[in-house]
């Protein structure tokens, strides 16, 4: 079993296809231990947020980042992953105890969950004046086919996606990971099938993580029959960028009046951030001088 989380890139020979693999265990476990996330919407969070770090890996600006938005009108909700260009990921779903039975053993139902009534979209903020968008239709549900949909109706690339998320009996993640698969412009198609057959001997991508201990290895079984070289690396993990400050300053932005009613109504100012489940505490007094100190500098 891989150990630690992370990302490889692999190109064929003679650059036609390029792959993206990952292993994302780790960081996926985290997700579902801060939102408390049932087995099904284990699965659907894992998901998304796998796929985003796969998408996004291939930015390179320092303060680039990529979002995922799926709704399917589910009674999952929304799930929101948002990823930056140094592998860090977080992951939201509006409903974390929304399950299902299973549809097979060991087969979770995740389309059912997330519903195919609705859309994926995907934000990329590349430091241009606007952010990219796009937005496709739902195809299943079930994320890795929603993600290949994207990439062929919105940016035009050919891929293979698998995803998978394998959950444990203790409702921890046993494994999480997947990979992307993108022909080149004029690809052969010989290439393309080889590669398909491979990853159909692979079996599932979530049970390939447990029997393999680096994804390097799992990379040679996708690649079997071709040559190719190793072209990137980058660890992952699960990373959260709310702050006593950046949250301060939201709350700050609150009337006077709004701010004491909350006082009043909880006995406490405390905010959660959506993302993490971190909660923050505040002084009303605190809160009231940084307003203060805002407007003077109006």
């Amino acid at each position: 079993m891989i150990n630690n989380d992370y990302l490889i890139k692999v190109v064929d020979q003679s650059g036609q296809v390029r792959i993206s693999l990952a292993h994302t265990t780790a960081l996926v476990d985290e997700a579902r231990s801060r939102h408390g996330t049932s087995a099904t919407a284990s699965a659907a969070l894992g998901r998304v947020l796998t796929a985003a770090l796969l998408m996004g890996s291939d930015m390179k600006g320092e303060q680039d980042a990529l979002t995922i938005r799926v709704d399917g009108n589910g009674i999952s909700g929304p799930i929101i992953a948002t990823v930056d260009s140094k592998g860090s990921g977080r992951a939201l779903i509006f409903n974390p105890q929304a399950d299902l039975p299973s549809k097979a053993p060991g087969k979770l139902a995740v389309g059912e969950l997330v519903g195919k009534q609705g859309f994926l979209e995907v934000i990329k903020d590349l430091g241009m004046k606007q952010p990219f968008i796009g937005k496709v239709p739902l195809v299943s549900g079930e994320i890795a086919e929603d993600v290949a949909s994207y990439y062929l109706r919105s940016e035009q690339i050919p891929s293979l996606v698998s995803l998978g998320v394998l959950v444990d009996t203790d409702l921890s993640i046993k494994a999480a990971g997947g990979l992307i698969v993108q022909a080149m412009p004029g690809a052969d198609d010989s290439i393309l099938e080889i590669i398909e057959n491979n990853i159909n001997s692979l079996g599932p991508i979530s049970e390939a993580l447990v029997r393999h201990s680096w994804l390097e290895s799992i990379a040679g079984q996708v690649m079997k029959g071709l040559s190719y070289n190793l072209v990137g690396q980058i660890p992952l993990s699960f990373k959260c960028n709310c702050n006593d400050e950046r949250l301060a300053a939201i709350m700050a932005s609150l009337s006077v009046e709004e701010l004491q009613e909350i006082e009043q109504n909880v006995g406490k100012i405390e905010v959660c951030c959506n993302f993490c489940n971190k909660r923050y505490q505040f002084e009303l007094q605190d809160l009231l001088q940084k307003k203060q100190k805002a407007l003077e500098e109006i």
